[in-house]
């Protein structure tokens, strides 16, 4: 079960790291700035990530 949930988190994360590159093309987001973004979107996902493996593990 961990080894499919690891493969599983790597590859949202991958996925929301594409498509947060996207949307910082698309809206023209100055360079200053993504790291901002990436580091917000991949600590949202990470946690929601943490607390959908914790439920799984508990119930």
């Amino acid at each position: 079960m961990g080894i499919f949930f690891i493969l599983f988190a790597t590859f949202i994360l991958v996925t929301f790291n594409s498509m947060t590159n996207a949307l910082c093309l698309k809206k023209n987001i100055p360079e200053e700035k993504q790291p901002n973004v990436f580091r917000t979107i991949n600590v949202l996902i990470t946690i929601l990530l943490i607390s959908s493996y914790v439920e799984v593990l508990f119930t």
